[in-house]
């Protein structure tokens, strides 16, 4: 990372020309990769990959690619503008295997370098990696900067050297390494007299979703607005409630979260932006903010988790674990078709796994209770639950991703300890009392009284009536007994016990 002093006044520049490889940075503020080549260029070009590799596995209908290409005609028109001058202008976007379409793209445009923030998956570092040696054949340099986190790597390791494994530790060393230079942001626009028109027969614009082999979706249909304009609406919004989020953050019924996961995942708004806000505040005594803050982190933790165990992309982080026999075969996939469809008979199970089938997000809490019931309600191997949020979620992210399963299955991290069981009745109870949030997604459930929605199948036949719904007919009647399950779940963890 740079000095305090390299930030103020870019050098000479090194290059004629540099090209700005965006990824998950979908914005031309505070951005580390389009600062450096504005500091290190006379002309700066931008580009960006819609990577083969990457989207050929997804469904054709598909919102985050929707989302990104949403950013990409805001990141286009704004780099229209901040471009001076006349000629061809805006963002060269491309499409195919990004480790080959993106060193010939720097080809065709005459760089000398490429710049690019840091991303943190193995497959990522294998694609960066191909990039590099391309480019370094044909004379091009590629450097690559730290941006969508606050400490990455080695910058937070133990008093032995040793990267941490339990997350309280590490959040204390990142609050006592915290200072403002590494949430300064990086002045990109003063330099924006630095962005080029593009070469001679190179044409800017971002495709159509049906260009690139996806389905148009209506505009509805995207339920987080794509772009940094947009982000920052948000972010404005959440900091009115921000001082109430430590209060209010657990329950599904209400507006409690930042909402700002997608935009973060993308990078529409800046890390150390929302850190520094969220410190300000903390600072400032509120402790909305400093439960915030502490979501943040553990944000970096997870991905210095993969940093420095990329294995755990596929296997426990705790390799006892992968010793456990999850239940397979036909009864399994239909428990597992139903958990996915929202059929467990379990209305906050349900009504979760509808908000995520119909929106691309769940709130984190029911991202905890439907892990938890997948792996230890069902007996089934958190990697299938993963694979599914892989698909789904708006703002999938592996790092966090495989952290928060891993947690729920005990495998990971400072995970929950295998013999906590999350009750979904309780929880239910718990967190939507008065069934909000059930009556929202599971429509079918509205008439039944509170205390009843929680468990149907426990209701009183006067009250299943007066609210129109036959069990296994309306609303299915649940799918395995929560107590019965918890034992198996303690027998089937025993293997674990007995390897420590």
């Amino acid at each position: 990372m740079e000095t305090p002093t390299t930030r103020t006044t870019p050098p000479a520049p090194e290059y004629d020309r540099a090209l700005v490889w965006f990824r998950r940075d979908l914005r031309l503020h505070d951005h580390a990769a389009l600062w450096l080549a504005l500091k290190s260029a006379r002309q700066v070009l931008c580009g960006f990959v819609f990577d083969t590799q990457i989207l050929d596995p997804l469904p054709r209908a598909d919102r985050r690619v929707a989302f990104i290409r949403g950013s990409l005609e805001e990141l286009d028109r704004l780099l229209r503008e901040a471009t001076p001058g006349s000629g061809s202008k805006g963002l060269v976007v491309r499409h195919g295997p990004a480790r080959e379409t993106l060193p010939r793209l720097a080809q065709e445009l005459g760089v000398q370098a490429v710049f690019t923030n840091h991303d943190y998956e193995p497959a990522a570092k294998l694609r960066d990696a191909q990039v590099r040696g391309t480019l370094a054949h044909a004379g091009i340099s590629f450097y690559t900067a730290k941006d969508q986190v606050v400490f990455e790597g080695d910058e937070l390791l133990t008093v032995s050297g040793n990267p941490y494994s339990v997350f309280t530790p590490y959040k204390n060393a990142w609050l006592k390494k915290l200072e403002p230079f590494y949430l300064k942001a990086y002045p990109c626009e003063r330099w924006f007299h630095r962005l080029a028109a593009l070469p001679g027969g190179i044409e800017p614009g971002v495709p159509r979703l049906s260009d690139i082999d996806f389905e148009e979706l209506a505009r509805d249909e995207l339920k987080v607005p794509p772009g940094s304009a947009a982000a920052r609406e948000m972010l404005d919004e959440f900091l009115e409630r921000i001082d109430d989020y430590a209060d209010t953050r657990d329950f599904p019924g209400v507006k409690g979260p930042s909402y700002l996961s997608t935009h973060l995942r993308f990078g529409t708004l800046s890390i150390r932006e929302v850190a520094a806000l969220a410190w300000d505040r903390m600072r400032g005594g509120s402790r909305g903010a400093e439960v915030w803050l502490s979501e943040l982190i553990w944000r970096d933790f997870y991905h210095q988790v993969l940093h420095h165990h990329p294995q755990v992309a596929g296997h426990a982080f705790k390799p006892a674990y992968d010793r456990i026999r999850w239940d397979h075969g036909k009864h399994a996939d239909e428990l597992f078709h139903a958990w996915c469809e929202g059929r467990t008979g379990y209305p906050l199970v349900d009504a979760a796994m509808a908000q995520i089938n119909q929106t691309g997000y769940m709130h984190n809490r029911l991202r905890m209770v439907v892990a938890s019931f997948l792996t230890k309600d069902l007996g089934i191997d958190w990697r299938r639950g993963e694979a599914w949020f892989a698909e789904k979620l708006l703002d999938f992210d592996l790092a966090a991703n495989n952290g928060g399963w891993q947690w729920a299955a005990s495998s990971g991290c400072d995970a929950q300890p295998y013999f906590r069981i999350f009750n979904p009745v309780s929880q239910s109870r718990k967190f939507d009392p008065q069934g909000r949030f059930i009556r929202r997604y599971l429509p079918q459930l509205s008439k039944l009284p509170d205390e009843a929605i929680h468990a149907p199948w426990l209701a009183k036949p006067l009250e299943l009536e007066a609210a129109g719904i036959v069990l296994g007919r309306d609303y299915p009647r649940p799918v395995v007994q929560h107590d019965e399950a918890r034992e198996k779940t303690l027998a089937r963890y025993a293997v674990v016990k007995e390897a420590g």
